[in-house]
């Protein structure tokens, strides 16, 4: 599997809309949260909702710039996506740790990325 500048540009692309995507949901649910009466409990639905919305666009667009196996490129955006999630997360707040939430969202983002990888590819054909 040769890695072409067209993939790497649309797995870049893709990592970066959800990125803004998220932004966008986290700053709109931190709105709520502050000029309503929306309960902050909701708040481990809204981050896996929108990681995993979010990584299926990132994985959709990464498999769009490959010729074969979108689930994989779709899996790799998900990935580098929480990865990237986790360092800001550790520089952010000193006291981070995984425990089982955030493994699940992890597994979550990787598998989000991997089902827009293999609806990317597809929508090619």
């Amino acid at each position: 599997m040769a890695i072409t500048k067209n993939q790497i540009k649309h797995l870049t692309i893709g990592v970066c809309m959800a990125y803004a995507i998220t932004a966008i949901v986290f700053l709109g649910y931190a709105m709520l949260i502050t000029y309503t009466n929306v309960s902050e409990r909701s708040l481990p639905t809204v981050v896996a909702v929108s990681t995993v919305l979010s990584v299926m666009i990132a994985g959709f667009d990464a498999a769009r710039g490959a010729e074969t196996r979108g689930w994989a490129w779709g899996m790799i955006a998900g990935l580098v996506y929480v990865l990237i999630m986790a360092a800001i997360m550790i520089v952010v707040l000193p006291t981070f740790s995984v425990d089982m939430r955030t493994a699940m969202v992890c597994v979550l983002g990787v598998a989000g990325g991997g089902l827009g990888g293999i609806l990317g590819i597809n929508m090619k054909k």
